[in-house]
């Protein structure tokens, strides 16, 4: 056998097995936050037990060091309705921590800020599914807003801006 021919047939199982080796190996990226994370309990994410983005969605936020627990059901709009959830401001998944309300593909860092800062509201979102945010392909440069409600932000305001 030719040496072409012998890297060209090692090659596919070599790079099948680097890749099953790294996929299992644990990721230290956010081990400086897990401490953090802990301190703020669990998060309580409840979405559709076929929806892919929440899925990723929870994925990601496993990834940014949260303690997430989720609950599937094919009644999401009950627990938003339970949460006094502007209609105008729902998406596909509902999540609870730290006594906020957190709706749909919102981006990890404006759930930090809101954690730290604690504003009295009731909870931020990003309403629909907007393209690029966490979980719907999760592009740093995608652009939309993530809305406050209740409280001091009253029906609405801007809380966050992704993308810029």
């Amino acid at each position: 056998m030719t040496p072409i021919k012998s890297v060209l047939t090692i090659l596919p199982a070599a790079t099948l097995a680097f890749g099953a080796a790294t996929l299992t190996m644990p990721t230290m990226v956010h081990a400086e936050n897990h401490m953090a994370m802990a301190e703020l309990g669990t998060m309580h994410v409840t979405k559709s037990p076929t929806c892919g983005c929440c899925s990723g969605w929870v994925a990601l936020a496993r990834e940014e060091g949260y303690d997430v627990e989720t609950t599937d059901t094919a009644d999401v709009t009950s627990v938003k309705l339970d949460a006094d959830l502007p209609s105008n401001l729902w998406a596909c998944h509902t999540a609870m921590i730290g006594g906020y309300v957190i709706e749909g593909h919102v981006p990890f860092a404006a759930i930090a800020r809101l954690l730290e800062e604690r504003p009295d509201i009731a909870g931020i979102a990003v309403p629909g599914m907007p393209g690029g945010s966490p979980g719907m392909g999760n592009d740093p440069s995608a652009r939309y807003d993530v809305i406050a409600f209740d409280g001091t932000a009253g029906e609405g305001e801007v809380f966050y801006q992704a993308g810029l």
